[in-house]
């Protein structure tokens, strides 16, 4: 059979497309930790800006959770780790 240059990169196109899974860090509003503390572990752990990481807390504070972080498992696992370490409630989902 004979393919066109259009056909054949558009087939390999396809073949190297792979699905990835992509998850989330979800923090949850505490009584325990301060604004500043939430806003410079999100700029430590997750390499947020300063206003990504403003924004993020206040969306924990008033509506109890945020996804702080999206990616792969395996790049996330350590990331919510130490948000877990530095006393913060977090989960993969």
């Amino acid at each position: 059979m004979i393919y066109s240059t259009k056909e054949k990169t558009q087939e390999s196109f396809e073949v190297a497309e792979q699905e990835v899974k992509l998850f989330e860090i979800l923090l949850f509003n505490d009584e325990v930790n301060t604004f500043d503390f939430v806003i410079d572990s999100l700029i430590e752990v997750c390499e947020h800006t300063l206003e990504q990481a403003e924004q993020c807390t206040y969306l924990v504070h008033y509506k109890g959770k945020c996804a702080v972080k999206t990616g792969e498992f395996e790049e996330l696992k350590p990331r919510c780790t130490q948000l877990l370490e530095r006393g913060l409630s977090a989960e993969i989902v």
